[in-house]
């Protein structure tokens, strides 16, 4: 396991949690997506147990450059409905997944959901002669033992693998075991009764968000012993946030790797991020430099947030609440009319901040509340990501 390197001390934290409005913002529902299509088999209690995973099944893995005219396929003969495969210079034939069956089809130009529903010989015959008479050409293989050998990816010769286990490194080196060990932590949940954030809650199985698959991991922690007021809410109380981040990676191709870093207000049971602020995010092809453009982008970038103080997006805020662009109902639907949305989208807009804050919308914040708002109402994804896009642009551009 990597070396620690910031081990913050834990906050004390307020009993019962802290009050938050979540009306304000935008909701993030990535989280919960992982959340709602993980089994328990890919669920972890704990960044170690989750390491110790995936850095067992790296270093039982190897990686080689093979022609695709030298593999050979075959039909096991005590399982009709299982292929193998047969490398050159292997010992043995090795099982592909079905992510590395799809994989190797896609390189051969045959339809993998087609093959998969003929009987194994058939379709060893349609594979093999697409591997034969597809033009000389290498690809790299991953293949991991563990009881049998299994072939787990088929990559072009230049991808750049970046291991499982060595997002999961820098994320410990911030977080430890992302148990409450340092300020990062698996978050609590908000109780919709009261509106309260409480960010001591066990973490089990239905409450993680550490997870990882046979072919990626995903992992979501948040600082919420250590809330951040920027402003006030209308009754006077403060509008509290927390610093947050989730990080994932497939080293089989499934997908990039990325980060995401924010400002949030809650959590909540199903995983959805409430009243989310100033989303940044970074994506890294695995490209044949993807392993350096990690060490010298992603990880320090991870680095950065976790130990940067949050006065820069405190001060935008505030910056944002001060700035007065409208103070009659001429100048409100002008300001918004000029920023490309609809009479009707203006007055909906204008609608939501009168029923949230008990008076219309006059500064840059009121606005992007107001747009946001709308936002969740939108049934399109798309049209959701165009608002809400919409909102993030107009508050980047306070000052």
């Amino acid at each position: 396991m990597g070396v620690v390197e910031v081990l913050d001390p834990v906050a004390p934290t307020r009993a019962g949690g802290w009050k938050v409005d979540v009306s304000r913002g935008e909701r993030n529902g990535r989280v919960s997506s992982e959340w709602f299509n993980r089994p328990d088999d890919e669920r972890y209690l704990s960044l170690d147990d989750l390491w110790a995973n995936v850095k067992g099944r790296s270093e039982r893995s190897r990686s080689r450059v093979v022609q695709t005219a030298d593999i050979r396929v075959e039909a096991a003969r005590d399982n009709p409905e299982r292929l193998h495969l047969m490398l050159p210079k292997a010992h043995e034939p090795v099982a592909p997944t079905h992510w590395a069956f799809g994989q190797l089809a896609s390189i051969v130009g045959a339809p993998a959901s087609y093959l998969r529903q003929l009987p194994a010989p058939l379709a060893g015959i349609n594979l093999q002669y697409g591997l034969t008479n597809h033009r000389a050409e290498q690809v790299k293989t991953f293949e991991t033992e563990d009881g049998r050998t299994e072939l787990r990816a088929v990559t072009g010769p230049d991808y750049g693998r970046i291991h499982d286990f060595e997002l999961v490194e820098a994320v410990q080196r911030i977080a430890g075991n992302g148990t409450g060990d340092t300020r990062w932590k698996v978050p609590g949940v908000l109780d919709w009764s009261t509106g309260v954030y409480n960010p001591d809650v066990e973490i089990s199985r239905d409450t993680t968000t550490l997870y990882a698959s046979d072919r990626d991991v995903f992992l979501f922690l948040v600082d919420d012993h250590n809330p951040i007021e920027a402003g006030r809410l209308p009754d006077g109380s403060p509008d509290l946030y927390f610093r947050g981040f989730y990080c994932w990676n497939s080293e089989v191709g499934a997908k990039t790797l990325g980060m995401a870093s924010f400002y949030l207000r809650a959590v909540c049971q199903n995983r959805n991020l409430w009243g989310v602020e100033d989303f940044q995010e970074i994506t890294i092809r695995h490209s044949k430099y993807a392993a350096s453009r990690f060490a010298h982008e992603a990880a320090p970038a991870l680095t950065r947030f976790a130990n940067s103080s949050p006065q820069g997006f405190v001060n935008g805020i505030k910056a944002a609440r001060q700035q007065i662009v409208a103070r009659t109902d001429e100048d409100r639907d002008d300001f918004l009319r000029k920023r490309g949305f609809s009479k009707a989208e203006s007055g909906k807009i204008i609608e939501k901040v009168l029923m949230e804050e008990g008076r219309p919308p006059e500064s840059i914040f009121d606005f992007v509340q107001g747009i946001t708002r709308l936002a969740r109402d939108k049934t399109q994804q798309d049209a959701r990501l165009d608002m809400e896009g919409r909102a993030k642009k107009l508050l980047d551009r306070v000052g």
